[in-house]
Order: C-alpha cells, then sequence, then structure tokens
C-alpha cells in the first residue's frame, strides 16, 4: 500500500520516481497491485483479458489503486468527474524508452546522434502507438511532461530517471504527431522551473508562443556524388545569403512571409537563373525574437515554424538540388539566448552552459555560451550537425561567430576572462570541439562542407586537423572584404594613395581557403547598402560598384553575396521588410543585376577562374605597382591551361593605348566588361573586344597586348589561341 507520505508526493507533483509507486507492482498472494494517478477521475478499473478489477479511491486528488490478477499487459477504464468514460492505456506499466546501450553510450558521452533517441519521438512501443519522450537534466529532482495530452498539468506524467546517464523517459501512449508539449522540471532542491521547449524538439510553435511540437524523424538521405563534386574545393562556389523573411513577402496579404514551397517556386529558379551555386541560409533553426535574424536560437532541431512545418523545408533543399543548387546553413555554436524556455539553467544548474560568467556569457549579445568543456553538451552540438546534414541532406554549415569561440578573452577586458590551463586566452575546449565536429563531419558525410566566419589570423583554419588545422573546408576572409569595401568607399582622387588596400589581400590569399564575402553584416546597423557605399554621381556610384563585383569574381576564392546586393539595393537591409524588387524598373539596377549573372556564368565556364583558387600556382600578378593610375591587372590559371586575363581601373577615366605584358602569346578575348551599355557602362573597350599579343617586352614579358581600359571598370579577357 502506498504511503501517506508516497501519497502526498505524488498529489503534489514531487515524486522523483513514479515507475516504484506507480503502475504493476506485485501485491499479495501472488497477485499484482496496480496503481494510478489520475486528477479528474472518480473511479477507475484495470482492464485485460475481457475482464476489469476496480482499483480503490485513496485519494480524492485521483490516487487509486487495487489488485490485478490477469497476466500481461492491461488498460485503464476511467469515469470522470463530468461523467464521461475513457478507455486508456497507462503509461506506467511500459518499460524504459532508453535502450542499455543507448544508456551506456549516452553516460560516456560517444553517441553521435543523440537526437535518435532524445527529444520526442513518434512510435510503436511495445504494441502500442504514441511517443516517446527523454530529456538529459541529470540535476533535477522530478521531471514532468506537460503538453496538450494532461491539461499543461505537471503532476499528471513524471518520468523516470536513467541514473547512469542523467536522462529522464517515458512513453505516452496516444500522443501523436503534432502534440504540443514542454517538460516541467524541479531542481535538485525542489524548486519549480520555468516550463522547458525540448532541446531536442524537431518542431516548434510560431513565436512568440514556446511549446515544442511532436514530429516524425526526417528519414536519412542517402549520400550523393554529385554534390560532394559540387562542394569540392576545385569545383566553383558562388554563394547567394538570404535571409528568408525578408526577401521577399507577400504584400497583397499582409506584407507576410513566404512559405517554404512558395520560396522553393521563387527563390530557387531565381538562384538558379543567377548563376548561383549555393544558397546559404540566415539561421533557419527556432528562435524567438526576429530582431536576432535567427542568430539567437533555441531550437536547433526545429526548422523555424515562420515558413511552415519542417517537411516544407525538405522540399526546399530537394527542389535546390534538382536545380543544382547546394544549400548551405548558417549554423549556431557559440551562444544562446537566455530566454527563461530555453537552455539557461536548464535543470536550475549551468547544464549548457559555463558557469562562472567570464566564461559562460557574451557581453557583446547578452546571451550564454556553451559548455565546451562538457561531453554532453559537445555530442549535443555534434549531433545537430550531423542531423542538418544526415537527415535534411543540407550540403554544409557556416559556423558561425568563430572567433567568439576561440578565444577565451575575445571582446572582454582584462580581469574579465578565465585564462586556460596554460595560463593562454585561447578556448582549449572550443578548440577541441570543432576539430572533432569537422572530423566528424568528414568521416560520417563527406560530401558536405563547413565554413568558418573567422575574422582574426588564428592559423590554419581550413587546414586538415591532421596538419595541425581547425579542419574546415573554407573560411571567410574578412579582412579582404575590410580592406577592399574601405578602398573603393573612398573618393578616386584618394585612391593612388591606398592602393595596398586592393593588393594586401594577395599577399596572404592562398594561406586558407577563402571565401571572399559580402554578407549581411556589411549593409547594416549604419553601414549603408553597397550603393550607398560608393562615392561620386549617380552614373559612378554604379560604375564604382560594377567594378568592385568584377574584381571581386576575378580574384581569387570563393565568392559570396548578401541578397538585393545582386541589384544594387538602394538603401540599407532591413529584416522587417522585404527587398526593393521595384527598382528592377530602373535599368541601373538592372543592369548590376544581368552583370552579376553574368558574372557568375563566366565564372562557372572558366576553370581558370576556380580549379585553383587556394594555390599560388592558379594566380599571378601581371601589375600590381600602378597606383598613380589604380591599375591593377593579373592572370587567373585553371588546372586545364587555361588563361584568364583581369584588369581593373578604379579611376573614372579612360586608359587608351594600355600595353600590359602576358604570359601567353595569342590571342585574348574580351570575355565580360561590367563597362558594357548592357549593364549601365559607357561601352568604352578594345575595338572588337580582341587584344593580339605582340613580341613587345612589358611587365617582365616577352609578348604583350594593347587595350583600351574603360573608366571604373573591370575587363575579363581569355587566352584563346
Amino acid at each position: 500500500m502506498l504511503t501517506p507520505e508516497q501519497i502526498e508526493a505524488l498529489t503534489q507533483g514531487r515524486h522523483g520516481d513514479p515507475f516504484a509507486v506507480l503502475g504493476p507492482h506485485p501485491g499479495s498472494a501472488g497477485n499484482m497491485l496496480v496503481r494510478a494517478f489520475l486528477p479528474g477521475a472518480s473511479a477507475v478499473q484495470a482492464v485485460a483479458q475481457g475482464k476489469s478489477w476496480p482499483l480503490w479511491l485513496r485519494h480524492a486528488d485521483g490516487v487509486f489503486e487495487g489488485p490485478f490478477a490477469a497476466a500481461g499487459p492491461y488498460q485503464l477504464r476511467v469515469r470522470w468527474h463530468d461523467g464521461t468514460e475513457s478507455l486508456q492505456e497507462d503509461p506506467y506499466r511500459f518499460g524504459p524508452v532508453l535502450g542499455e546501450m543507448d544508456v551506456w553510450l549516452l553516460a560516456e558521452g560517444s553517441h553521435l546522434r543523440p537526437y535518435e533517441i532524445l527529444g520526442a519521438t513518434p512510435r510503436e512501443f511495445e504494441g502500442v502507438a504514441g511517443t516517446s519522450f527523454a530529456v538529459w537534466a541529470p540535476n533535477a529532482s522530478r521531471v514532468s511532461l506537460v503538453g496538450d495530452f494532461n491539461f499543461w498539468d505537471g503532476r499528471r506524467h513524471p518520468m523516470r530517471l536513467r541514473r547512469e546517464c542523467g536522462v529522464w523517459d517515458l512513453f505516452l501512449p496516444g500522443v501523436h504527431a503534432g502534440a504540443r508539449y514542454k517538460f516541467e522540471l524541479l531542481d535538485r532542491e525542489g524548486r519549480l522551473l520555468p516550463q522547458k521547449a525540448d532541446p531536442y524538439a524537431r518542431q516548434a510553435e510560431l513565436r512568440p508562443a514556446t511549446a515544442s511540437v511532436v514530429a516524425s524523424m526526417p528519414a536519412v538521405v542517402p549520400p550523393s556524388a554529385a554534390r560532394q563534386a559540387a562542394n569540392a574545393l576545385d569545383a566553383p562556389m558562388s554563394i547567394y545569403e538570404v535571409h528568408l523573411a525578408s526577401w521577399r513577402r507577400k504584400p497583397e496579404e499582409g506584407e507576410r512571409w513566404l512559405n517554404w514551397d512558395e520560396l522553393a517556386d521563387a527563390l530557387v529558379p531565381y538562384a538558379s537563373e543567377m548563376g548561383f551555386t549555393h544558397l546559404e541560409l540566415l539561421p533557419v533553426s527556432e528562435h524567438p525574437f526576429d530582431g536576432s535574424w535567427g542568430y539567437q536560437t533555441l531550437g536547433l532541431f526545429a526548422p523555424t515554424a515562420r515558413f511552415g512545418e519542417p517537411s516544407g523545408l525538405q522540399r526546399f533543399i530537394a527542389r535546390a538540388h534538382a536545380a543544382g543548387i547546394g544549400v548551405l546553413l548558417d549554423w549556431v555554436p557559440a551562444h544562446f539566448p537566455t530566454d527563461a524556455h530555453g537552455l539557461a539553467r536548464f535543470d536550475g544548474t549551468h547544464l549548457y552552459e559555463y558557469a562562472d560568467p567570464r566564461e559562460g556569457f557574451h557581453n557583446d549579445w547578452n546571451t550564454l555560451i556553451y559548455n565546451f568543456s562538457r561531453t554532453e553538451v559537445r555530442n549535443f552540438l555534434v549531433g545537430n550537425a550531423l542531423y542538418w546534414l544526415e537527415r535534411y541532406d543540407i550540403d554544409g554549415l557556416r559556423v558561425d561567430a568563430v572567433a567568439s569561440m576561440l578565444y577565451r578573452d575575445y571582446s572582454r577586458k582584462a580581469g574579465q576572462w578565465i585564462p586556460n590551463v596554460h595560463g593562454g586566452r585561447e578556448n582549449l575546449e572550443a578548440i577541441a570541439f570543432l576539430k572533432r565536429t569537422n572530423e566528424i563531419i568528414g568521416g560520417e558525410r563527406p560530401q558536405a562542407v563547413t565554413l568558418a566566419e573567422e575574422s582574426t589570423a588564428f592559423p590554419a583554419v581550413s587546414r586538415p586537423t591532421y596538419a595541425g588545422g581547425l579542419g574546415f573546408h573554407y573560411k571567410w576572409n574578412m579582412g579582404w572584404m575590410h580592406d577592399t569595401l574601405q578602398y573603393i568607399s573612398r573618393d578616386p582622387i584618394h585612391r593612388p594613395y591606398h592602393h595596398g588596400e586592393l593588393t594586401f589581400g594577395l599577399i596572404y590569399a592562398f594561406t586558407e581557403n577563402f571565401v571572399l564575402p559580402i554578407s549581411h553584416d556589411e549593409v547594416v546597423h549604419g553601414k549603408g547598402s553597397m550603393l550607398e557605399r560608393m562615392p561620386g554621381d549617380r552614373w559612378q556610384q554604379f560604375a564604382n560598384l560594377r567594378a568592385y563585383y568584377g574584381f571581386m569574381w576575378g580574384h581569387p576564392g570563393k565568392k559570396l553575396l548578401f541578397m538585393g546586393c545582386e541589384f544594387a539595393q538602394g538603401r540599407e537591409w532591413s529584416h522587417e521588410r522585404s527587398l526593393d524588387w521595384h527598382l528592377l524598373g530602373q535599368a541601373e539596377h538592372a543592369g548590376v543585376q544581368r552583370l552579376v549573372r553574368d558574372l557568375n556564368h563566366l565564372y562557372r565556364a572558366h576553370p581558370a577562374l576556380y580549379t585553383q583558387d587556394f594555390s599560388a600556382a592558379g594566380f599571378e600578378w601581371i601589375d600590381h605597382d600602378d597606383a598613380r593610375r589604380s591599375l591593377l591587372s593579373f592572370v587567373r590559371k585553371g588546372a586545364d591551361g587555361s588563361l584568364m586575363l583581369v584588369v581593373s581601373n578604379f579611376a573614372p577615366v579612360v586608359h587608351q593605348g594600355l600595353r600590359l605584358g602576358v604570359p601567353r602569346a595569342g590571342r585574348w578575348q574580351e570575355r565580360l566588361n561590367t563597362d558594357s551599355a548592357f549593364y549601365g557602362g559607357s561601352n568604352v573597350g578594345t575595338p572588337l573586344g580582341l587584344a593580339c599579343s605582340e613580341a613587345v617586352h612589358s611587365h617582365g614579358r616577352e609578348h604583350s597586348v594593347v587595350l583600351t581600359v574603360p573608366p571604373l571598370a573591370t575587363v575579363f579577357l581569355e587566352w584563346i589561341d
């Protein structure tokens, strides 16, 4: 019989070991004793094999117990206070959700895919349909499920603790996909905590609601040799970075967001027609605050409800791949927000975050920092990476704010940070985590790539871990972005004195596998749009922008351009509104869009522009020293022996009869001129777009060509024979 203390713990929702008292237990004379806690019930029977056994009411709040003479499973027939009856399964008659091997792997921290056993999974268990729930909360004294299925009453469904690994589990019969739920926890002192969303939830409510939603597990998408080839270091990569909520909206429907299928219908063909090879989506995992653009995420496993159900994202990615476009996700393992329903002090302790704010709090973003020294936290994050790559067929992860992870003193003053065990500033645990993540991705999903947003001179970010690197495939070249944007924003009269801002990037261009990023960060927070950065009158602004894009596409490194930049968005980007697509009705904006399209197609069609992006063998200066005339010229070389001459003129004057040395005699055919009238330029260029070399020594070479170089323009000439 239940003791008064046990009954009180049940009715007050404080019992931390419900399976010790609820469900079937040995009784007297070889019979079983069944106990149930059903608040709101007036009578309960245990039913099996066509027979029923009444249970006695032990407490007015709904505690029942009584003998049960049948063997095997049973159900509960319940009469409620309102007179209705129901026949239901007893969740406390089912065995543990986690198998012994699962418990062992979780306990030792070696489970690569913990999302397969944690969270909420619709399934059939012991012949009954329902959902199994499991959550890691080792320091809680009681964890209960609350949701649509139990009136959000934390007394009704307390969970079982698997002490070996600190995971609480429970199978709830009759709960299916679409049910909303949270976890209700008491800390180790028995204090009630804010209800928590499931860290492993595969679906979530649309903000401002915060509940998790039961959803089926996406199937593993088989590996693809085609995607592996498309993501290779010697393949062309031109990335269109997109914030889905503001790319385009439905003005006729109150400026609502497009859903996944509408985005597939509009964004995928647009990116394809524009010649981009990849889409990079700002974080689409669930996040509570629109203004964070997704970078303060709380539902790492749940595609945001802003654009529909998770299956919509699967269809979107499949549509992109069918069009030959890869999909990269912004991934944020660097920090997470402090919202009460999230990971912060999850079980009443600093479970996911470092406890000391000198390690665990980001001053810049008012967010928390994952405790990278904790095995379970590392597995949570590594498992999340594999989840997106294997279950959603994502091509790669752009890892946000890597610099903030690498250094313990990141954005901290003296005395506000804790040195590592050697007294240094590097976060050794975060470095080990990044290496392990990249190694596991390389082993488990070799077609996928990782890209680091890393703004410091930390060495070997994009070198293999076996060679002492962090193991990323690519690194954003933040230095190149900063220097060249600073240069192009200057009045041309001052540019001769800052020529090194254009050429400095080539000193270190082959130390990493660089992506050249013109990202969302360059068109917000008062920086203005790319067009607004350009000096001069309106014609010169557009010409400068076109010349800069030409230089960028000719420069070694993969390309990344934020949405709107491809048609010279006139005003600074805002996450609260659509891009200004109406500007394409103006010739200058349409001209820039045509230029970016043609740059992408030129880039993809000519191996000289991409196959040796990360090798000095793929680049040769012709003249980097003509600061007086703001001229640059270089040759890109393909692994197949192809050559492309790139000439950039950042002065508003025409250079007639410009002689340039070339590495190979023959004809050099103009393939693209950013000053073409087709793009809104003045249509100046070398006659017939063809330059034939002469045996005239120039720039240290035996042969040279004579060109007419237009003002504020970049010209591409291919060696053809």
